[in-house]
C-alpha cells in the first residue's frame, strides 16, 4: 500500500431548488464545459455555511439561505494527462435563493445559471462536473435533512493568519 496520500480538497455546495426545479451552473473547466451546483473551495477564514453563500452569490448572483445540511460527500479525481489526483470532500447545503442581483456579474468561468427539472439535469447533454451531483440531487429529493447545528465550527477558524 502506498503511503503517498491524495490531497483532500474542501468544498461546499448551495442545492437550491424552487417549483421543482434547481439552480444550476455551466461552467468551464480544463475539461470543458461541465454542469454544476453552485459550488467551490472552503476559504480560509470562513464557515462551511459562509462558503456555501460566497460561493452561491458568486456564481449566480443570487443571495443563499442555507436551511440544512444536505450531506457529506467524499468523491475522487484523477486526470492522467497531468497525474493530478485530488479527494474531493463536499459538504452540501440546501435552502433559498433570491433573485439574482441586478447587473450582477457571473464569477470567472461561469458561463450562465439555469433551473433545471431532474430529469433534464440528467438529461443533460452538458457534462456534469462531479458524479456528486447526482448523488446530492437524489438526497434532497429523497428529503435527506440535517440541521445545520450538527456542524461544529471551532472560533479558531476565524482567527487571522498569523505572519511568521
Amino acid at each position: 500500500m502506498s503511503s503517498r496520500r491524495p490531497p483532500i480538497s474542501v468544498t461546499v455546495a448551495a442545492v437550491i431548488e424552487h417549483e421543482g426545479r434547481y439552480l444550476m451552473i455551466e461552467e468551464e473547466t480544463t475539461e470543458g464545459v461541465r454542469l454544476n451546483h453552485p459550488a467551490g473551495h472552503l476559504e480560509p477564514g470562513e464557515s462551511p455555511v459562509q462558503g456555501a453563500i460566497r460561493e452561491a452569490l458568486e456564481e449566480t448572483g443570487c443571495s443563499f439561505e442555507p436551511q440544512y445540511l444536505l450531506g457529506f460527500y467524499l468523491s475522487r479525481f484523477h486526470r492522467p494527462a497531468t497525474g493530478e489526483d485530488v479527494t474531493y470532500l463536499r459538504m452540501a447545503f440546501a435552502g433559498k435563493a433570491s433573485e439574482p442581483a441586478p447587473g450582477w456579474v457571473l464569477d470567472d468561468g461561469i458561463l450562465r445559471t439555469v433551473w433545471m427539472t431532474p430529469d433534464e439535469i440528467r438529461r443533460s447533454a452538458v457534462p456534469h462536473r462531479s458524479p456528486l451531483l447526482l448523488r446530492c440531487l437524489d438526497d434532497h429529493l429523497a428529503g435527506k435533512r440535517y440541521p445545520l447545528d450538527v456542524l461544529t465550527v471551532d472560533p479558531t477558524v476565524f482567527i487571522p493568519e498569523v505572519k511568521r
